[in-house]
């Protein structure tokens, strides 16, 4: 039994660093959509593909680590309530990687047009988005079950501001026959407030493994 318990806990260690490595790669890409969007450097985009595909890789990889671990040992209630946690945990982690991808397509396509006043409070609501991520991965790192309050309160603020970004963008009405920069700005808006809901997610499930609740 000892022996089981120790070979399981070595499984779980491995596990996590492969979500933390994984997750490293999302925030790098985070980071470039970032640059790509709020920069002007669209030189950037051109890593993407390659980053994606390390980044499913590792996906692919814990899945099927969690389901081969949940077949040949058996584990108990808390064993498994930990592997289903990183199995959601990172599905939440590859999703965020997609967003970033679509940001930086987004920014290439709307680089032509002139910046748009809401682009400064979509800087910001990006760099809470991020700093979410951030806070989550640590809290996985450190197996802090804490850190979910303070995601929640900048989870807060970009909700804040995807709600005055949509209404100045529905109000919108120097518009001047081109309407393609506002759908590419709200797709952006939308973007971020849903890669800010992942990251909360991420927080709760480093709560549910530490304490056996989500915050």
């Amino acid at each position: 039994m000892l022996e089981g318990t120790t070979h399981f806990q070595r499984c779980l260690r491995r596990l996590k660093q492969d979500v933390l490595r994984m997750g490293a790669l999302v925030e790098e890409s985070f980071r470039l959509s970032h640059q790509c969007l709020f920069t002007g450097n669209l030189e950037v985009a051109k890593e993407f593909s390659l980053r994606d595909k390390r980044i499913d890789k590792y996906y692919r990889k814990i899945e099927e680590d969690c389901a081969t671990i949940i077949t040949l040992q058996a584990p108990v209630a808390k064993e498994l309530r930990i592997l289903s946690a990183f199995m959601q945990l990172v599905r939440d982690l590859e999703r965020i990687g997609d967003y970033a991808q679509n940001l930086t397509e987004t920014a290439v396509k709307l680089f032509p047009y002139p910046p748009h006043p809401v682009m400064k409070e979509m800087e910001q609501m990006s760099n809470y988005a991020q700093g979410m991520l951030l806070y989550s991965l640590q809290a996985l790192g450190e197996l802090d079950g804490t850190a979910g309050q303070i995601v929640h309160r900048l989870d807060d603020e970009v909700d804040a501001a995807h709600d005055r970004i949509y209404q100045t963008l529905a109000a919108d009405r120097d518009i001047q026959e081109v309407v393609e920069p506002i759908l590419l700005l709200a797709l952006i808006n939308r973007d971020l407030e849903r890669m800010a809901d992942h990251a909360t997610n991420i927080a709760q499930r480093v709560s549910y493994i530490v304490n056996g609740y989500r915050e």
